[in-house]
């Protein structure tokens, strides 16, 4: 980033920001967290912030990539930790709330790991949507500066244009590998692999467009967001590539739909 991108930063966001003498944010890899580095580290620099990135089986290995890079080429303190989450019953037994226990993992380990006040990417559309992990971070007063200044999805997008940032300003949501096992079903490190295997085979046919390997009870569902549908050829190469991968995994390939939010979430 330059001196350019001084009048990109909301004044909401950079006061936002400035009121924390030291800052450790929890990156994923994803638009929101990736973009709230960088304006965090152009706001405060690189002495007064952190970057934590959880290494995970749940994590797609293009998340890390995609963090370590970044931190190589603008210099960020980057610290990969183990989240955990994979020592704890509770979230391996996968209920409604397993996000809950992920987050609790997660933020615990940081705050035992870096010292500063640890900051989330989540924007005021999170809050609208259900999620376990706010409750985990209100638990341990994680704040959240484009909460706190106002900031949507579609303003964090234009940030992340503004500072030229095209590798993720266009991202699609994609939320942990564990989002795509069906509620109750015992989240488990092969079915992550399998997940992880399948939607990289099919990112390369349609990059960075929406697609869910769901695991659910009796095999796989694979969803297509609707453009993907509509294009007859792509949709047949997509679908014959993910029953090739299940054949050979010994996996069913049960259904091929439109994709729907959150859809592998079942309400106890």
């Amino acid at each position: 980033m330059t001196s350019d991108t001084a009048t990109s930063v909301p004044i909401a966001l950079r006061d936002a920001l400035r009121r924390h003498p030291r800052l450790v944010l929890a990156v994923s890899g994803g638009v929101d967290s990736m973009t709230l580095a960088h304006a965090a580290h152009h706001v405060l620099g690189v002495d007064r912030v952190a970057v934590c990135h959880a290494v995970s089986p749940a994590v797609p290995d293009l998340a890390t990539r995609r963090v370590q890079d970044h931190a190589a080429r603008n210099g960020w303190r980057l610290h990969l930790l183990e989240a955990g989450e994979f020592a704890d019953p509770n979230y391996l037994k996968n209920p409604v709330n397993r996000c809950y226990f992920c987050k609790s993992n997660l933020y615990d380990r940081i705050a035992a790991s870096v010292a500063g006040s640890i900051a989330s990417g989540a924007n005021l559309d999170d809050l609208n949507d259900f999620r376990p992990g706010l409750k985990a971070a209100d638990e341990r007063r994680i704040c959240h500066p484009f909460v706190e200044a106002g900031l949507r999805k579609a303003d964090i997008r234009a940030l992340a244009r503004a500072f030229g940032l095209d590798d993720i300003s266009e991202l699609p949501a994609q939320p942990c590998l564990a989002s795509r096992i069906e509620t109750g079903l015992t989240v488990t490190p092969e079915d992550l692999a399998f997940v992880q295997q399948v939607e990289t085979a099919l990112d390369a046919l349609a990059p960075r467009a929406t697609l869910r390997c769901r695991v659910v009870a009796g095999g796989i569902r694979l969803e297509l967001s609707p453009d993907l549908i509509a294009d007859t050829g792509l949709h047949q190469r997509m679908s014959a590539t993910a029953r090739d991968l299940c054949d050979t995994a010994g996996r069913a390939l049960l259904s091929v739909t439109p994709y729907q939010r959150g859809s592998a979430f079942l309400h106890g």
